[in-house]
């Protein structure tokens, strides 16, 4: 059984999104100075968005790994300090923020005589340029892969207090091997591809068969020893950030996405495992039926599970998967956690969601799995849409916190389940997700008739106090957790929001950027804390 919340309340901030000199959030100084903030604010958790490798689209809910770590999110000022990358080699490179790129010694760098001048022509240091990071982002890496090698042979031949890097490393590769080894030659092959999908791979590996195993390991020994480097300097960061929020009495919730992306090791490694064909293609796909997000429903293109065959296994591989993720979580949050229960099936050959069926989902018995799994890690619910009687069941049965969202609960009548006064205790509510306008936007962008209700609701009709207003009702409630995202803290408007659903190329961009959170925040969501009695002791 999962352990249940306190009282307490969190920030929602994707990692992506924290300040960095190269383009992207990582897991370095920003996100230290994130913890502090947190901790400032007398606030209990850090939420942030799943942490894997993306794919096409850029999506964190798409991913080519349930295991993997994403690559963007090592911090490269920190492969300087171990001395796998110079600092001059990262300021000469162009990430899509805006800062001109400069030529000077790795004394000058590492001094910081030097300046970058900004040119908005060339970038913004409000998002993230994919194109740009993916560009550099490998480069600079294979640059440490290499160094790494010769620490790895030195360290073998060195004395060294404490644990050798060789010994650290071959740790890593030993203990998670059953994910690192099919993950690595996965990345490898698909390189050597050109990046397409698996599934116009050669069939000699894209069957797996033993021969062509063999072969493309030989081949790409080298490569795959690369991939297997990233997957340990990721680990390396995220768990040392990990352990210095938990010193600090922060806990991390993590976001899984229910599905993995057909292009990904996972399902190129455990095929039987989805429902797939003889030529291992998808014939039915998930997704939802159209809702208040799209009128043609959202076609995600996920292959589905093969539930039959996994409860044959014990539900093996969620138990794997859920043991990783109670191992780099405090607290995992399950996405579409209503598929556990019934899902949307899609034919793979219709234009959208409109033609989809529900089926019945493996319920009790998965959870029962991944309880086994998580042991006394806490595990919350996203059951948002159709409302369904066996999902609240379920829910209470294992006492997971279910969702509520303070932009949802201004339409409908009274007996709305997102409005404060309707919550029952055991759930989590957030002022909007990330497939949400910001608040600020929300609060901006919609007529005087749509937010009749939530004038009356709010006590005012001055747009520009109820951002303040929802914060204090999210709070207020009886919710055992209040989670607000940063976006809505620094009150941005639609600019800054995260994603808009059944959209493509411009979304899980928005990046902070450096100072923008000060004292007065602080003040804000300390003074929230503690009048709600939400305070981290």
């Amino acid at each position: 059984m999962a352990m249940t919340i306190d009282r307490s309340a969190g920030i929602l901030m994707a990692v992506s999104s924290l300040p960095s000199p190269y383009g992207i959030g990582t897991c370095g100084k920003s996100a230290y100075d994130f913890v502090d903030f947190v901790r400032a604010c007398n606030h209990r958790y850090w939420q942030v968005l799943p942490l894997g490798p993306t794919t096409y689209g850029d999506s964190p809910y798409q991913s080519y790994s349930a295991f993997a770590g994403n690559p963007y999110f090592i911090d490269l000022d920190m492969l300087v300090e171990e001395g796998l990358l110079l600092k001059s080699e990262l300021i000469s490179r162009d990430w899509g923020d805006g800062l001109v790129p400069v030529q000077v010694s790795e004394e000058d760098a590492l001094a910081g005589r030097y300046f970058q001048a900004k040119d908005y022509g060339i970038g913004n240091e409000n998002y993230v340029s994919y194109e740009k990071i993916y560009n550099n982002r490998f480069d600079v890496l294979r640059l440490a892969f290499g160094r790494f090698g010769k620490i790895i042979t030195d360290s073998r031949t060195k004395f060294a207090k404490g644990l050798p890097e060789y010994k650290k490393y071959d740790n890593f590769c030993r203990d998670n091997a059953e994910w690192l080894d099919d993950y690595s030659l996965f990345m490898s092959v698909k390189t050597y591809f050109d990046n397409k999908s698996w599934s116009e791979w050669d069939d000699d590996i894209r069957f797996r068969t033993p021969q062509g195993m063999a072969k493309y390991k030989e081949l790409l020994k080298e490569d795959i020893d690369f991939w297997k480097f990233v997957q340990y300097e990721f680990d390396k960061q995220w768990m040392a950030l990990k352990k210095y929020a938990n010193d600090k009495r922060i806990d991390i919730i993590g976001d899984i996405p229910i599905y993995m992306g057909y292009d990904s090791a996972d399902v190129w490694a455990c095929s039987g495992q989805f429902l797939l064909d003889d030529n291992l293609t998808p014939v039915k796909v998930a997704g939802v039926p159209p809702d208040a997000f799209s009128e043609d429903g959202q076609k995600w293109g996920n292959p589905l599970y093969d539930w039959e065959k996994m409860e044959s296994d014990g539900f093996s591989w969620w138990k794997k998967r859920m043991k990783h993720s109670a191992r780099i979580y405090d607290v995992i949050r399950i996405d579409h956690f209503i598929g556990i229960v019934r899902y949307y099936t899609i034919p793979v050959d219709m234009p959208d969601a409109r033609q989809g069926t529900y089926m019945q989902g493996p319920g009790q018995k998965l959870l029962d799995a991944i309880n086994e799994a998580v042991g006394d890690k806490k595990i919350i619910a996203e059951d948002l849409g159709v409302s369904l009687p066996e999902v609240d069941k379920i829910l209470e049965d294992n006492q997971y916190p279910s969702m509520k969202v303070l932009e949802f609960a201004f339409g409908g009548d009274r007996k709305n389940p997102h409005l404060p006064f309707n919550y029952k205790t055991n759930c989590v509510v957030y002022g909007g997700t990330h497939d949400n306008e910001t608040l600020m936007g929300y609060f901006q962008d919609h007529g005087e008739w749509e937010l009749g209700y939530a004038f009356d609701y709010l006590d005012t009709r001055e747009r520009g106090t109820m951002v303040d207003k929802v914060f204090r009702a999210g709070y207020g409630s009886v919710a055992c957790l209040s989670v607000f995202a940063v976006q809505d803290i620094l009150k941005l408007g639609n600019w800054a929001r995260m994603n808009l659903p059944s959209s493509l190329g411009n979304n899980w961009k928005w990046r902070m950027t450096p100072g923008a959170l000060g004292e007065s925040h602080i003040n804000d969501m300390r003074y929230l804390a503690s009048v709600f009695g939400r305070e981290n002791p």
